[in-house]
């Protein structure tokens, strides 16, 4: 069992939804410069969200979701996940996420002219996040 005077407040919120509120040891997730690891009394940080998987770890227990893009807020007692979508593995349509892979590949596969290639890159990324959260 986690010390609970190392536990810090987690939040995640969505324009939809409070989607996460809890008390972490640690939370693990991707930002636009790397993923990033953070404890209790991490120095203040301010960071762009990338799609990836969030890690949160409990006492005793560790939750993933899916997290695409947004901002971080981390301060020494509590961090602020604003994230875009966050989806938890049985929320998502894995389906629906290996035809949205296939149609990212195929885009950029035949490099259609207008194709805005990054774009195509980031849904890509979302599509291979889901796929593997959803296993």
């Amino acid at each position: 069992m986690a010390d609970a005077n190392k536990l810090f407040q987690v939040e995640i919120i969505t324009p939809e939804r409070v989607f996460y509120t809890g008390q972490a040891f640690m939370i693990e997730f991707t930002t636009t410069e790397g993923d990033i690891g953070v404890y209790k009394n991490h120095i203040p940080l301010t960071a762009v969200l990338a799609p990836g998987i969030v890690t949160i770890t409990e006492e005793g227990d560790s939750k993933q979701a899916a997290v695409h893009s947004g901002f971080v807020e981390i301060l020494g007692d509590k961090v602020t996940l604003l994230a875009e979508v966050a989806e938890w593995p049985d929320e998502i349509d894995k389906n629906r996420a290996e035809e949205a892979k296939m149609r990212a590949e195929r885009r950029l596969k035949m490099k259609e002219a207008g194709l805005d290639v990054k774009r195509a890159e980031i849904a890509l990324k979302k599509a291979l996040i889901r796929i593997d959260i959803a296993k």
